[in-house]
C-alpha cells in the first residue's frame, strides 16, 4: 500500500459506523459490536489503544486486523472452531454469539514487554510468581524462554495476573476446562510460530479469548494480530531492541513520553502513525502473501443489507 492512500487515510480515519435498522453499537476501544440475538456484527475501526486508553486512529489498522484474524481463523481451525461466520466487509464480520471464559489467556516465548502485567515488567520486579512461574534469577530483556508459557490474566479493565491455582480456586473454570484451554492455546501458539517464521518474522507473544457455543470450545475476537500479538522481524531478536511489526513500537513510545496509562496521553504525531501503518500493513502482507487493497464497498450499505 502506498504512501498516499496512508496518508489520505490518516486525514480521513475510520473510526466507526451507524446503521439506521441495526441496534446501538456496543463500542470497545477497537471494535464496535451490534448484537442481534444468536449472532454479532463486529466492525474494527482504525482506533487505537494501549495502556488501556484510547489514543487517536492508524491508517487501515483496521482493515489489517479484521481481515488477519480472519486468515489467522482459516489457519487454526482444524486446532479448535471459531465465532466467524462469514466476512461481509474488509472491516467487519458477521459471527456467532458465544459465552466469553472470564480470563485472557496469554503465551510468551520470550522474557519481554512493557505493560504492568508484562512478563518482564513482573519479573523486573521479581514478581512473574503472580503467574505461578519461577524463573532464574539474571535474565535479560527479550530472553528466549526455555518453552513457552502461559499467563493468564482477568477479562476486565484490571487485566490482574492469574495463576492455574487462582483460576481453580476462584472456580473460572473447572480443571477440565482449563486443561483444554490451555492446550489449545499452546496448540495455537505453536502453529502461529510455525506459519510466521516462514514468512520472516517470530510471535514473540499474544493473546487468546476463548468462548463456548453450544457447549463446545471455540475462539472468539481475534488471533495474532499486530494488536493481540508482538511480533519481530527474523535475526533482529539477538538486538537489544529487536526489529517489531505491531503496537509495541506505540507502547515504547509512549514510555518514553513518561505516559503508561495514567494523566494525559501524548497525541500520537502523524509520522509514527504511518509508521505503525506500515509495520501493520507490512505484517499482513508477509503472513498472508496478499496485497492490503482499500475497500470497494460502501459499509454502511453493506449492513443496512444483513439479513439474520
Amino acid at each position: 500500500m502506498n504512501q498516499q492512500l496512508l496518508q489520505q487515510r490518516l486525514r480521513e480515519p475510520f473510526t466507526g459506523v451507524e446503521v439506521e435498522g441495526l441496534p446501538q453499537a456496543y463500542k470497545g476501544k477497537v471494535r464496535d459490536s451490534f448484537i442481534l440475538g444468536e449472532k454479532r456484527i463486529i466492525v474494527t475501526t482504525d482506533r487505537v489503544s494501549a495502556f488501556d486508553s484510547v489514543l487517536g486512529t492508524i491508517p487501515y489498522k483496521g482493515q489489517v486486523l479484521s481481515q488477519l484474524a480472519n486468515w489467522w481463523f482459516t489457519k487454526t481451525q482444524d486446532i479448535v472452531g471459531n465465532h466467524l461466520l462469514t466476512e461481509l466487509h474488509p472491516n467487519a464480520v458477521l459471527v456467532s454469539e458465544a459465552q466469553p471464559i472470564p480470563i485472557e489467556v496469554v503465551v510468551r516465548a520470550y522474557l519481554t514487554g512493557s505493560s504492568k502485567t508484562a512478563l518482564w515488567t513482573l519479573y523486573e520486579r521479581g514478581e512473574e510468581g503472580v503467574y505461578g512461574l519461577s524463573l532464574p534469577p539474571g535474565l535479560k530483556k527479550n530472553t528466549k524462554l526455555e518453552s513457552p508459557v502461559v499467563t493468564p490474566t482477568t477479562k476486565d479493565e484490571s487485566d490482574t495476573p492469574l495463576s492455574e491455582t487462582q483460576i481453580l480456586e476462584q472456580g473460572l473454570l473447572t480443571d477440565e476446562l482449563w486443561s483444554q484451554v490451555k492446550d489449545t492455546a499452546l496448540r495455537l501458539f505453536q502453529r502461529g510460530q510455525e506459519l510466521a517464521a516462514q514468512a520472516g518474522l517470530i510471535l514473540v507473544d499474544t493473546k487468546y479469548e476463548f468462548g463456548l457455543l453450544q457447549g463446545e470450545l471455540i475462539l472468539i475476537d481475534e488471533i495474532h494480530t499486530p494488536d493481540s500479538s508482538r511480533y519481530w522481524v527474523a535475526g533482529s531478536e539477538e538486538n537489544a531492541l529487536p526489529l517489531h511489526q505491531d503496537k509495541e513500537v506505540l507502547r515504547l513510545w509512549l514510555v518514553e513520553q513518561g505516559f503508561r496509562g495514567e494523566g494525559k496521553a501524548p497525541a500520537i504525531p502523524d509520522d509514527l502513525a504511518l509508521k505503525l501503518a506500515g509495520h501493520y500493513v507490512d505484517t499482513f502482507e508477509r503472513l498472508t502473501g496478499q496485497t492490503l487493497e482499500p475497500p470497494k464497498e460502501d459499509l454502511v450499505n453493506i449492513l443496512r443489507g444483513v439479513k439474520i
